[in-house]
């Protein structure tokens, strides 16, 4: 495949020719529903039911508009491009669906399906990433070529590509949409893999915003570089200030004159300093 014409849409994949049954070697076929196997390599894991409903709704009306994509085996089809047309079609026990037949190896139908997915926004990130790694890991193509491929650029794919390394417990969270894409980012830049759970759980209880993840996330990896050079400073002081940091959940720094000091806590919105002040209250 050429893929200089990735990333242009299914338009540039499937000319507007192959609508025209007269003047297209890419015809539109009829072909039966439980011929078509699902795809191997489908990019999207999860599917609205209140979309599909609707679109249900408008097959129902007007029949299948726009032709699923597929590839021949040996066995009958498999899907490339159009999977919840499909669903809608047998939900109304359609025995056949308008189809165009292409030929396709793997990498060009996980491609086809990545980009009609992308295209129409369907694919939440962590469907995404995994689609690209797919490209990766089965296909042998580097993050630059993915980009290329998929017209985007390549530090995007990188960030997407790192939701992966989430724990699999904020993964689902993510899928979820219990927490967004920003929050998942922020989280990202904590390496401790229960510190990254234990802050997304606050992000769900307390309703917390991605500026103030990225703050706490700030902390975190201040209090981690304290601890690495606590040869450097007064171990015990080194110690006061890990034991409230992880207390109060900020950046806490105490200053030591002779035998005197101060402590400074850290809060970085009204409600952030409510819940201090709430921690130092439990604590009596």
């Amino acid at each position: 495949m050429d893929r200089r014409a990735l990333g242009k849409g299914l338009s540039a994949l499937i000319p507007e020719k192959a609508w025209d049954k007269e003047k297209s070697a890419d015809k539109i076929v009829a072909i039966k529903i439980e011929e078509i196997k699902p795809g191997k390599h489908q990019a999207r894991e999860d599917f609205s039911p209140e979309a599909l409903v609707e679109l249900i709704a408008s097959v129902k009306e007007k029949g299948v508009v726009q032709p699923v994509l597929v590839r021949s085996t040996t066995t009958g089809y498999e899907l490339i491009a159009g999977e919840r047309r499909l669903r809608a079609a047998r939900s109304l026990g359609l025995k056949e669906i308008p189809a165009i037949v292409r030929e396709a190896d793997d990498k060009s139908a996980l491609e086809f399906s990545l980009i009609e997915n992308l295209q129409r926004k369907d694919l939440n990130p962590l469907e995404e990433a995994r689609g690209y790694q797919y490209l990766i890991d089965d296909f042998g193509f580097s993050q630059e070529e993915v980009a290329n491929a998929l017209g985007k650029n390549r530090v995007t794919i990188a960030n997407i590509l790192r939701l992966l390394k989430l724990p699999k417990k904020i993964q689902e969270y993510l899928k979820r949409e219990k927490i967004t894409m920003g929050h998942a980012r922020a989280l990202l830049a904590i390496e401790n893999p229960e510190e990254q759970l234990r802050l997304c759980e606050r992000i769900i209880s307390q309703g917390l915003s991605v500026r103030e993840i990225e703050n706490f996330a700030r902390s975190i990896t201040t209090r981690v570089r304290k601890i690495s050079k606590l040869q450097k400073k007064d171990l015990h002081l080194a110690a006061a200030e890990d034991q409230l940091q992880h207390i109060l959940g900020t950046k806490v720094k105490i200053i030591q004159y002779n035998k005197r000091g101060t402590i400074q806590i850290e809060f970085y919105s009204p409600d952030d300093l409510n819940r201090i002040l709430d921690v130092l209250k439990s604590k009596k």
